[in-house]
């Protein structure tokens, strides 16, 4: 059966300019992908790839140069496709002197949340991110971690069926790491939520995302499912349960000969960090080669509006 295609972009490029119009800075050129609903998708590249820049081009923050994006499909460009949406940003826009009820009762009011269904999911919300202990100490008493969490609750306010997170165990420490990456985890299994978070810590990355996009220098590198793409190809290993030490050295012909028994025969895998630097230093050296998603079906929609063909005041 086919999924639910969440996000498409079409060879979205953006390219910032300066004050006299002239191209400045390519952030993202030509990209391809696509997010299936129900999954964790993650961008993963160094600073100034292209990652902040995607999500914000879904979000209809910025207008691409080029090409399309597409959100619930729909242009990103239509903002009422937002209130489908949760977004927590790099850094947690949040007034300090509120505390955690009084912050998501304030996002929970641009939604026009009803008072009471709002208090409802205000509770719920401060029960999930485990901040029930300091609801009503201000934000600004708040360490790293707890602001993060809050941010994400504040992300789930409206109950979105799509949740953008960027960077969102940046500057964590371990355990605020591993409870960030549990409920991230517990939004997808329990609550089916459709993931897309972007980093450059790899072991989160590879924890938990289902798949994976890399950027460099704006363009797709690599894309596809994490356990493929960190499988080793051309080297088999195969585990042996119950054969002496002393077979080891012939266990291929000896396997049967000593009556151990062959466990599982497949190929080993490298780390998201060896397969990333290793994209990193190819596209160093071939600057002009990038990826382009041909297994990816289009569907005919309406064009979002671009930057340059708007009118100018």
């Amino acid at each position: 059966m086919s999924r639910e295609i969440v996000i498409e972009t079409r060879n979205l490029t953006k390219i910032y300019r300066d004050f006299w119009g002239r191209p400045k800075v390519l952030a993202l050129k030509a990209l391809d992908l696509q997010v299936e609903r129900g999954e964790i998708f993650g961008l993963l590249g160094p600073n100034g790839s292209g990652k902040t820049t995607t999500i914000k081009l879904l979000l209809g923050l910025l207008f691409p140069t080029e090409g399309d994006a597409l959100v619930f499909n729909q242009p990103a460009t239509d903002v009422v496709k937002n209130e489908r949406i949760g977004y927590l940003p790099e850094e947690s826009y949040l007034y300090k002197f509120l505390n955690a009820e009084e912050t998501l009762h304030f996002y929970g009011r641009l939604f026009k949340i009803p008072p009471r269904e709002r208090t409802k999911r205000v509770n719920r919300l401060i029960d999930l991110v485990e901040l029930g202990g300091a609801k009503h100490r201000q934000l600004r008493e708040y360490s790293k971690g707890m602001q993060r969490r809050i941010g994400l609750a504040q992300a789930l306010i409206n109950e979105p069926e799509l949740i953008l997170l960027d960077e969102p165990t940046s500057g964590l420490d371990p355990i605020g790491t591993a409870k960030i990456k549990e409920l991230i985890r517990d939004l997808r299994d329990k609550q089916g939520k459709t993931i897309v978070l972007s980093g450059h810590l790899l072991a989160d990355m590879q924890d938990i995302c289902d798949r994976i996009a890399i950027l460099h220098r704006g363009e797709l590198k690599e894309i596809g499912q994490v356990s493929e793409l960190l499988t080793v190809q051309d080297i088999t290993q195969i585990k042996v349960r119950d054969l002496p030490a002393e077979a080891l050295p012939e266990i291929r012909q000896v396997v049967e000969r000593y009556n151990g028994t062959v466990v599982d025969v497949d190929h080993p895998t490298t780390t998201l960090e060896e397969l990333f630097l290793r994209i990193v230093h190819e596209s160093d050296k071939h600057p002009g080669r990038r990826r382009v998603a041909v297994d990816q079906k289009p569907r005919p929609v309406t064009a979002a509006p671009t930057a340059d063909s708007r009118p100018q005041s």
